[in-house]
């Protein structure tokens, strides 16, 4: 998608684009009360590799690379909650980088579900189900296209979940046989721990070529990104 040279990327985003990010500061408050009893009871995971320029590796051998063009490209990883509001309010912005920068930067998505969120690790859980048979992406626009429908509840959404998986066409006794098996809940606590090794205490969180970001203005993201591929 080709865009005009002379508009910012903040000129370039519609109207309803721009409320959405405004109103990310406050939610971001908000997620940040439910985010600081969660993490003080988790152990300390064992340390993330490094490469061999000493930099922390963001990205594992069963990492869900969404958008994959090669290693010479930036890399994008995204830390998120499926149930985090913060997260919710930044996907259509995240989606849009996604296209603006489409066949230029890999996009990898790693799972972070918070202890102060009810239904945060159900999610992830049937995102990795889902992903078993090769529905991630599909399962990933799922959750967060709904999130405003099953957010916030304080009782399971797994029901719901399972209907998600329905609609994709997954194979439902083996979506079932994953959810009930340990092995996709170890899954997600895998990222959960590299991301707090990493220095996560909060979703969304960005690190662009294993380096973490600081998002403060719409800007810093593609700027980032702009100056990755300038290199």
């Amino acid at each position: 998608m080709t865009q005009p040279a002379s508009q910012s990327w903040w000129q370039r985003l519609s109207t309803s684009m721009k409320s959405l990010i405004i109103a990310v500061p406050a939610v971001l408050i908000i997620a940040a009360l439910a985010i600081s009893m969660s993490l003080a009871s988790r152990p300390v995971p064992v340390p993330v590799p490094q490469t061999a320029a000493g930099v922390p590796e963001t990205v594992a051998e069963n990492s869900h690379v969404v958008d994959e063009v090669g290693d010479d490209a930036p890399t994008l990883v995204e830390f998120l909650d499926f149930e985090c509001e913060a997260c919710g309010a930044l996907y259509p912005y995240i989606e849009d980088v996604r296209e603006h920068y489409d066949g230029k930067i890999n996009y990898v998505v790693r799972y972070f579900p918070l202890g102060g969120h009810f239904n945060s690790m159900n999610a992830a859980v049937a995102v990795e189900a889902a992903a078993q048979q090769g529905k991630f992406e599909e399962m990933f626009h799922e959750m967060l296209q709904s999130q405003a429908d099953w957010g916030e509840k304080q009782t399971s959404e797994a029901p719901r979940f399972r209907g998600y998986a329905e609609k994709l066409g997954l194979d439902m006794a083996a979506y079932d046989a994953a959810i009930a098996d340990p092995a996709t809940e170890a899954r997600v606590q895998e990222d959960l721990d590299a991301g707090t090794a990493l220095g996560v205490t909060g979703t969304p969180t960005f690190f662009l070529d294993g380096k973490q970001l600081s998002l403060t203005t719409p800007d810093d993201l593609p700027d980032a990104i702009d100056a990755s591929l300038a290199k």
